[in-house]
């Protein structure tokens, strides 16, 4: 049988015959952020809410997972993959402010089901690394994967029990609770599922601004480091917070430069991102979505990320996040037009480069 879908079964009938729920955490004992492989390109995996219209199986992994050159030999492309949803697609939202109903344990617990269902997401990729070994060779670390962590949200009173007890979010120790039953659950299901070419390298924190969070991200990242996991964070451009990210228990964080979407915010966003970030200890974050293709007419704004990138050494001295819509680095790759495939193989070239030649600093 397949270790998979092996592991699925089993959490199945877990959750149907067993009632028992994770303990709380002893006492913290510092530990460095992790020890797992650093996270020079991670892409980010837009899965698990009923109004997605990608399937992420091993076809669709393919241009995220390897690439071949001009001269058909392959290359292995990202080095880590986040994994995250905003809603369920069905009314309720996993941070603040997507939906009018917040998330429930139900729908935290059908998510983290669909991450490790055989043949997608998670599984799909390791499947995904195993076909292209033989075309490759060994990757040179296993691939990192980083789940996100729904958001708690404020006074919400229908999540949910734990060991009987019903979590009532106008308590931080309830939010906090809901939070390692979360971590708990997805290292479980991540150990079981014996996935030989990922490591689970971290969180990530959903809310992209700290205003309802600033009370629990600290104990967050302590029960994280504790595990040896890392805890990351994406805010955007003006977020609540994001020049605190170091305060509030960030071990990594991405800044992002939001140039991408909106039309009024000119090609200068571009340097005063790189100026922030770099003042302030972060990375920063790559954007683009299907508006980059051809027939939409806005692929010159992820040449002029990549420009700027360029210039200013981004790409020889940061960590990168790549926000892609839902699946645009493959719509680009399978677009019949020349310039798409040129960008295609613009930014494919660069996380090659990158990841063959090292950044000097990560």
């Amino acid at each position: 049988m397949n270790k998979c879908l092996g592991a699925f079964i089993l959490s199945l009938l877990v959750q149907v015959g067993c009632s028992k729920e994770l303990q709380p955490i002893g006492p913290v004992v510092e530990k460095p952020v992790t020890s797992k492989q650093s996270i020079t390109d991670m892409v980010l995996i837009y899965e698990g809410g009923a109004h997605r219209k990608e399937v992420w199986n091993t076809t669709l992994f393919e241009p995220y997972v390897v690439t071949k050159d001009q001269q058909n030999n392959y290359h292995w492309m990202f080095d880590a993959f986040l994994f995250l949803e905003i809603k369920d697609g069905n009314g309720r939202g996993f941070a603040s402010y997507y939906e009018k109903l917040p998330a429930r344990k139900q729908e935290w617990q059908t998510l983290i089901n669909r991450y490790f269902q055989p043949g997608n997401a998670i599984c799909a990729l390791n499947d995904c690394i195993e076909q292209f070994k033989s075309k490759v060779g060994k990757a040179p670390a296993k691939r990192q994967v980083v789940v996100f962590i729904p958001e708690p949200i404020p006074n919400q009173k229908d999540w949910g029990d734990i060991n009987g007890e019903a979590m009532d979010f106008s308590k931080q120790t309830h939010r906090i609770n809901a939070i390692k039953w979360f971590i708990r659950t997805v290292q479980e299901k991540f150990k079981s599922a014996n996935l030989q070419n990922l490591e689970l390298h971290g969180f990530y924190w959903v809310a992209e601004e700290a205003t309802n969070s600033r009370d629990l991200t600290n104990e967050v990242s302590q029960y994280l480091r504790q595990n040896n996991y890392s805890f990351n964070w994406i805010p955007y451009f003006t977020a609540d917070g994001w020049k605190q990210w170091k305060s509030l228990g960030f071990h990594k964080a991405w800044l992002q430069p939001n140039y991408f979407f909106k039309d009024y915010i000119t090609f200068g966003r571009l340097d005063s991102a790189f100026q922030r970030a770099t003042a302030n200890g972060m990375s920063l974050e790559l954007e683009f979505d299907d508006n980059a293709l051809k027939k939409y007419g806005k692929g010159y704004k992820l040449e002029n990320y990549l420009n700027v990138f360029q210039e200013r050494g981004v790409l020889d001295s940061m960590s990168v996040a790549y926000y892609q819509g839902g699946s645009s680095l493959y719509k680009l790759w399978t677009s019949p037009e020349a310039e798409d495939k040129a960008l295609y193989r613009r930014l494919a070239d660069i996380i090659v480069r990158r990841q063959e030649n090292g950044i000097r600093s990560k």
